[in-house]
């Protein structure tokens, strides 16, 4: 892909993820912004995807689309029984939110401009990442990353416990 159109696609990626983000700050429905945060969350994968870091698209696409969307979707659709339950979302504090945000944007819109010049992203060639992340993980990191799997387990069998029903309730 050449360097000009590599860039054009890079920013409609962008724009895409910043639009699909304020649909889900500011629809009203919610299931709206459930599937505007479908969107946000495919263009951030691709955004990781054309900077070379596959195991973030990858990870981003099985983990956050795959399965925190897919429960949150589940638990809108289920959650509304019957036509007499509208769930909406109602933006009590949209003034200090908009200052706020004005203001992050002043300070990286400064930070941006005193970088000058700017280069755009360019495509580079693709070295996977991985094989890296492989070997950190089942080498140097080996017992660190055990260790986190034990407590995630230990985690999941407190869950289960926790949400089984008491016997008398059986």
């Amino acid at each position: 892909m050449q360097s000009s159109s590599f860039t054009l696609v890079f920013y409609a990626f962008a724009a895409l993820t910043l639009a699909a983000a304020g649909v889900v700050v500011f629809a009203r429905n919610i299931l709206y912004s459930a599937f505007s945060l479908l969107a946000a969350l495919f263009g951030v994968a691709a955004l990781y995807a054309m900077l070379g870091a596959d195991f973030l698209a990858a990870a981003q696409l099985v983990i956050y689309v795959g399965g925190i969307l897919v429960l949150i979707l589940f638990g809108v659709l289920l959650t509304q029984r019957g036509t007499h339950l509208h769930l909406r979302v109602t933006t009590r504090q949209a003034l200090p939110a908009i200052a706020a945000a004005a203001l992050v944007a002043a300070v990286l819109l400064v930070a941006m401009v005193q970088r000058a010049p700017w280069p755009a992203p360019t495509p580079r060639p693709y070295t996977p990442t991985t094989a890296a992340l492989g070997e950190a993980l089942l080498g140097k990191y080996l017992l660190p990353f055990e260790v986190v799997s034990i407590a995630l387990l230990a985690a999941l069998v407190g869950a289960v416990y926790l949400t089984r029903a008491p016997e008398h309730d059986r």
